[in-house]
């Protein structure tokens, strides 16, 4: 019979222990069976082309038009083109990732759909709950930063219209910015017409802000073969900073890569997910990086980096050699970008609720989508009017490393998922306990086939993700009639369990590696022995880890794991690992500040969670049967999970 996960309510097990166990409960990838429960689908419009402008323009923001002149006067100097690749391959190894596990899973929720599937309920909550807190405070500071370059377009700060001009306000000590709101609220009305429409107005604004940034490609390069190139001939050399200085620079233009994850969350509206979901994620980051990489050359070679305007340097570059005028389509490429970004950062977030209320963890609210225009309009609105909100009344930047926790726990989450993916895939279902006369009479029926043929011993199968697949074999009269192949068959399933059980704790430990690596390398405060200690055990944690998962062979399961036919990760489990690494460094160089403002929106997640999420969840009554049994059951309910 299935194994019925949360026995509080059945009075079986102490409070602690239900507890513990929804923590780690996993949901089923998205099948038909599941998805006849869900009422109003989103709608399936979108193709490779409206993926990419989804994803450059939610990946290109206007950080890049002054990105450049920071990091060349403090880290790369005339290498900041290799600080954006090296940035820009880092990106990718995540990308790898997300591109197998949207192929695989192609519904809403992105990361945290992820994680529920691979991981468990809990930890899958803090990532959605992270990417509720990175798609909010993300568009309110993108929001923020559209009036001053809107100003300049227009002659100053003094020339915009009153009603959309920042003001002070007396007595409060605020700046309130309305052409920040009013923005939020016109994104969040495309955005409930339908996601066809929004994501065409989003390619056209995409493409305006990348033709900006293909004539300053232009126009520089044409500035610089007149010029001959001025900043590339310096005593300095192409790294004044070391090659030091050149890795702490794509520590910093990582970060400028933040936004094709944006891609993967409308996985459930791709026409072919397995086919256009890689695709989109590919080519967007390919786009981004080339763009980026082109820019940095250019911008580079007409001014030395020590005499870049930190503020506004490709501007600055242009009118050094007499071509003020530019600086207005660098503007309006700024503006174009701001626009193209902050509807990026909207988009994601009502799927994201959506997902979590499907599944139960908020309220179902949020999972209503609309008839008509097929996309979440409910949790749209009370997304726009929270980001016009925090925009209209806050200066949200100091926040924005808050944005970066979020991104990088998803990402850190998804390399792991794919671990778990290849090594230990979940070997069950879960289904509604309204299923359970089904699950009886299946459970029944294989109960009855395994007695006869093994004479009357029984093989049993407990629904547990620890036993689901191994029978209770080893009886010493078991061998009477079957001798070798029971034999056999028994020391494959013992063998198969073992694999699994030496896979996961290795994934863990290298992880917990991973960690300890990252953290000791970062603390200069500890004192030397201590530091040098924990690096060497997380060292020796994360090769061992890498070795052991190189010999270990993969799950066969995971060639049949949710839908086949998509994007494979390769390297795998060199690629994830070092995806790993990356981003749990740059997560723990964050800073104190940074991890203070997020620990406390955590530890709201966690009460929300604890008092709601966990008894509202779908799966608080769910029976785990083994997906061998699933559609059988399926079948005998009449394929209803009603």
């Amino acid at each position: 019979m299935g194994y019925l996960v949360d026995s509080q309510k059945k009075g079986g097990g102490s409070p602690w222990s239900a507890c513990l166990r929804s923590l780690v409960r996993r949901k089923q990838v998205d099948s038909v069976h599941a998805r006849a429960g869900v009422g109003h689908q989103l709608a399936r419009e979108l193709s490779v082309l409206h993926l990419i402008a989804i994803g450059v323009g939610s990946t290109i923001g206007a950080g890049v038009y002054i990105l450049v002149g920071t990091v060349a006067r403090e880290h790369s100097g005339p290498a900041l083109a290799i600080s954006f690749l090296i940035a820009g391959i880092a990106a990718a190894l995540s990308a790898f990732c997300y591109a197998e596990l949207a192929s695989r899973c192609p519904s809403a929720g992105s990361a945290y759909h992820y994680s529920y599937i691979c991981v468990g309920e809990g930890v899958a909550w803090l990532i959605g709950w992270a990417l509720i807190l990175e798609y909010t405070i993300g568009g309110s500071a993108v929001a923020r930063g559209i009036s001053p370059n809107l100003a300049f377009l227009f002659g100053g700060e003094d020339s915009l219209p009153a009603f959309l001009a920042r003001q002070h306000i007396p007595g409060f000590d605020i700046v309130v910015d309305p052409c920040a709101a009013i923005l939020v609220f016109v994104v969040t009305g495309l955005l409930c017409v339908g996601i066809k429409e929004s994501t065409f107005a989003q390619g056209v604004v995409t493409t305006l802000n990348v033709c900006a940034m293909i004539f300053v490609i232009i126009a520089g390069g044409y500035l610089g073969f007149k010029t001959g190139w001025a900043g590339y001939e310096l005593p300095t050399g192409y790294f004044p900073f070391g090659v030091d200085g050149m890795l702490a620079g794509s520590a910093t233009v990582f970060f400028a890569y933040i936004g094709f994850d944006s891609v993967a969350s409308t996985a459930e509206e791709v026409k072919n997910p397995q086919k256009d979901l890689p695709l989109g994620i590919g080519l967007s980051l390919s786009i981004c990086c080339t763009l980026y990489m082109l820019v940095s050359i250019v911008i580079v070679g007409l001014v030395p980096y020590y005499s870049m305007d930190p503020d506004t340097p490709i501007s600055s570059a242009f009118a050094h050699h007499g071509m003020q005028w530019a600086a207005y389509i660098i503007t309006a490429g700024a503006v174009t970008a701001l626009c193209s970004t902050l509807m990026g950062s909207i988009l994601p977030q009502p799927r994201i609720l959506m997902a979590m209320a499907r599944d139960g963890l908020l309220p179902s609210f949020f999972s209503d989508v609309n008839k008509h225009t097929q996309v979440p309009v409910k949790g749209t609105l009370v997304t726009g009017f929270v980001a016009a909100v925090l925009a209209f009344f806050m200066d949200v930047s100091q926040l924005a490393g808050m944005v970066s926790v979020g991104t990088l726990l998803a990402f850190t989450m998804v390399a792991i998922s794919v671990l778990i993916l290849r090594y230990v895939p979940p070997d069950e279902v879960p289904l509604p306990s309204s299923l359970q006369e089904s699950i009886d009479s299946v459970s029944l029926r294989y109960s009855k086939s395994s007695q006869e043929i093994n004479v009357g011993k029984p093989v049993v199968y407990v629904g547990t993700s620890k036993d689901s697949t191994l029978p209770l074999l080893g009886r010493k009269e078991s061998a009477i009639d079957h001798p070798v192949s029971e034999k056999q068959e028994a020391q494959g399933i013992l063998n198969e369990e073992k694999r699994r059980k030496i896979a996961g704790w290795t994934i863990m430990l290298t992880c917990i590696g991973v960690f300890l690596l990252t953290y000791s390398a970062s603390s200069l405060g500890l004192p030397g022995l201590l530091r040098f200690t924990l690096c060497g055990v997380g060292a020796a944690l994360l090769l061992s880890g890498l070795i052991v998962l190189t010999v270990v062979d993969q799950d066969d399961a995971r060639h049949s794991f949710g839908h086949s036919g998509g994007f494979i990760c390769p390297f795998v489990p060199l690629l994830p690992i070092a995806c790993i690494l990356i981003n749990v460094y740059l997560l723990i160089n964050l800073g104190a500040a940074t991890w203070t403002r997020v620990s406390v929106w955590l530890v709201m997640g966690v009460l929300v969670y604890a008092f709601y999420g966990r008894t509202h969840s779908s799966l608080l009554d769910a029976v785990y049967v083994t997906a061998a049994q699933a559609d059988e059951i399926y079948r005998n309910s009449g394929g209803s999970l009603a």
